[in-house]
């Protein structure tokens, strides 16, 4: 296998503790493999080397190429992830912490299921103390080394909270049970042995451990105990550490050198992935970070087109745009799936999903749901779905307990029953049985399909979603609920659109209430829901999160949304550790881009149900501008904008994107129309802001 200078230097070090700092797309994985062979063929046996990675594809792809490099039988190195390995030494071990020979680990649903009996033998209800959030919280802790002990020194933290994970702990010790933090956990602990820990180091008398900068705290102290003698060497990159929330530790990065004086570092700065351009402009964005390690990103290729950048006027055009260049791509005989929509929140995906199944394009959201498959927006249109049509049974059983209210399994089964004998909805069942929460739930239904009449579909959506209160219930679950609030106000802004598009009258035919547009609107969801998803065999466009996007490449990455307050974060801004995060995740998702990248704002953008102004973000401040192409759609487009329809109906005088001249507030952008002819009105982004005008009385001069 042929290697570069600084690859090669890396390979071939001494033993002795070893820190490589390996920039997106520079070969990790193939210093790593050759790094191994090289001591194999330095005389050290299989038996003697842990190689550590934090996924098993990972493990697996660094097995097959050291299998392909050396000609020597492998049995006996140890390679894998950290849960992995702590669970083999575990099963040899078990007895020294406490543990039957057949301990079982749960999953993420068993151990839900624990802590709800947890909850239940503490007398607390399961419906406010979220399991999934309380397993979720646990399991931060554990990943910390924090035990219920450590807690009890925090007056700020609520007794039931410590109550569970006291009576968590002590029912899967009568189980003779582990989750999955226990794993790594439990392994630290038996480090406290020095005869074992002695003979652990005295075996692996090699360490390697892909991934540093992911490590958390618990993982670093497990490392550095087994690594004593300082034969460890470790390959990561402090520029792409991006899961801090979930307990990664990128100091654990600069420790190192610490905690092993003496310790080389070794930097690849070759990258073998992407052109010129796009590394000029994602080592721009990056050196912002004031606490790096540092280096800079090269190619040995020449050429590459320059970095484009598009500047929308609100997310639909954003969409159309990059749905348009997706198209052109194919049709100059690229693939689907070497196209990439990279987006920080995964509400995002929304209208670009629609674009793509309004242009017959497949595609495939990585790591996720579609937007209309995910479960708080099923939630929410099962509400409506009730609205419109009370005999649904579907969306009655969804969410007739949900957020809780009582309406429990035996209360339902009966329910069922009775609908059954007597040929009855389950509407229709429950209000006959005149049980008071059932009872309950009926008037809600009753009192929003009351409160919804004559409201706009936008406002309908908002109303279910104030009243009910969804919010509050999604918010609640853990480290999921942020992403859940965003595509709850994301759905707002999809009936609001749904309704200035002509996309439902399409649907009017397939509506039994004509002219109904909450009926057009859900029908449009369960199409969606039901549609464009590819198979697994398809050539797709991927949609993903920025987060999903790391350890992937694309020839072509459209990153989407680069506003402030959607990315960065808008919780970020006040946070310097936040925002530097959020700068590494923008670094990793421009090294996606292999051939061609492409970066959006929207100068306007709907969220939480309003239209507001944006500020491009701050990181595209800080682009070269040799490096940039600046886009820009012409005055008159020359294909029309599907979203809002209005835009290209022969009633709207300005076409959007137009430029014209107000007597009042001089010359402004076409953004938005709505309505027609003189009852229509026009939006339009002035100097001194955004502003919507009634056509009948606006007297306006176009200009372009």
């Amino acid at each position: 296998m042929e290697l570069n200078e600084r690859q090669q230097e890396a390979v071939s070090l001494p033993p002795g503790p070893v820190l490589v700092l390996a920039g997106a797309g520079s070969g990790k994985t193939r210093v790593l493999t050759s790094r191994i062979a090289h001591l194999l063929e330095e005389g050290a046996h299989p038996g003697q080397i842990l190689a550590v990675t934090f996924t098993n594809k990972a493990a697996q792809s660094m097995r097959q190429r050291l299998a392909q490099l050396v000609q020597i039988d492998l049995h006996g190195l140890w390679m894998g992830t950290f849960h992995g390995i702590a669970h083999r030494i575990l099963r040899l071990h078990h007895g020294l912490v406490g543990l039957p020979a057949q301990f079982q680990v749960l999953d993420a649903d068993d151990s839900q299921r624990l802590i709800r009996r947890a909850l239940k033998d503490l007398g607390l209800d399961d419906k406010y103390w979220n399991p999934r959030q309380l397993a979720a919280r646990i399991g931060r802790w554990k990943d910390g080394g924090i035990a219920p002990d450590d807690l009890r020194r925090d007056p700020s933290l609520p007794e039931a909270v410590l109550a569970v994970y006291r009576q968590y702990e002590l029912l899967k010790e009568r189980a003779g049970a582990v989750d999955f933090a226990d794993l790594l956990l439990l392994a630290l602990r038996l480090w406290q042995d020095k005869a074992l820990l002695a003979q652990y180091q005295e075996r692996f008398q090699h360490v390697l451990v892909d991934e540093f900068q992911d490590t958390n705290a618990v993982q670093y102290q497990w490392l550095h105990a087994l690594a004593a003698h300082g034969q460890i060497f470790v390959v990561g990159d402090d520029d792409q550490s991006i899961y801090g929330w979930r307990g990664a530790e990128v100091e654990n990065i600069f420790r190192f050198s610490q905690d092993y004086p003496g310790a080389r570092l070794v930097r690849l700065e070759q990258n073998y992935r992407s052109t010129a351009p796009i590394l000029a402009a994602a080592n721009a964005v990056i050196a912002h970070n004031a606490e790096r390690l540092g280096k800079t990103l090269w190619t040995a290729r020449s050429g590459g087109s320059p970095v484009q950048l598009y500047r929308a006027y609100n997310e639909e055009d954003e969409a159309r745009f990059v749905v348009a260049r997706i198209q052109d791509w194919v049709a100059k005989g690229g693939k689907r799936e070497d196209c990439a929509i990279l987006y920080r929140s995964n509400a995002q995906s929304r209208p670009f999903e629609e674009h793509l199944l309004r242009e017959g394009i497949p595609y495939r959201v990585y790591g996720g749901l579609r937007f209309f498959e995910r479960a708080e927006i099923k939630d929410t249109l099962a509400y409506l779905r009730l609205v419109l049509n009370r005999h649904d049974d579907a969306a009655f059983e969804r969410v007739v307990n949900l957020p809780a209210r009582g309406i429990g399994a035996v209360t339902l089964e009966r329910l069922r029953q009775y609908s059954q004998e007597r040929g009855l909805s389950l509407w229709q069942a429950a209000g006959e049985l005149q049980q008071p929460k059932l009872q309950a739930f009926l008037n809600l239904i009753d009192q929003l399909a009351e409160r919804c009449r004559d409201r706009s579909l936008d406002e309908q959506v908002s109303l279910v979603l104030e009243q009910v209160p969804l919010r509050d219930w999604h918010a609640r679950d853990g480290d999921r609920g942020e992403g859940r609030l965003e595509n709850l106000e994301e759905l707002i802004n999809a009936a609001r659109t749904f309704a200035l598009s002509d996309s439902s009258a399409g649907l009017r035919e397939l509506n039994p209430v004509p002219g109904d547009l909450l009926g057009e609107f859900l029908t449009h969801a369960a199409l969606e829901a039901g549609e464009g998803g590819a198979e697994a065999w398809q050539d797709a466009v991927q949609l993903m999160s920025l987060h999903s996007a790391k350890g992937l490449e694309f020839a072509l990455v459209f990153l989407v949304g680069l506003e402030e307050g959607l990315f960065p974060h808008q919780r970020s801004l006040e946070d310097p550790a936040g925002l530097a995060e959020e700068r590494r995740l923008c670094y990793v998702g421009m090294t996606r881009a292999m051939q061609q990248l492409v970066l959006c704002y929207a100068e306007s953008r709907r969220l939480h149900g309003s239209e507001r102004m944006a500020m491009a973000s701050r990181f595209l401040r800080d682009l070269p501008p040799e490096e940039v192409e600046e886009l820009r759609p012409r005055a008159r487009i020359s294909r029309p904008i599907p979203i809002p329809a209005a835009s290209a109906r022969s009633d709207c005088p300005y076409p959007l994107g137009a430029r014209v001249r107000h007597p009042v507030f001089g010359e402004g952008t076409v953004l938005d129309f709505e309505g027609g002819g003189r009852q229509g009105r026009i939006q339009i982004q002035f100097a001194s802001g955004s502003k919507w005008l009634a056509l009948g009385i606006v007297a306006l001069e176009q200009l372009s």
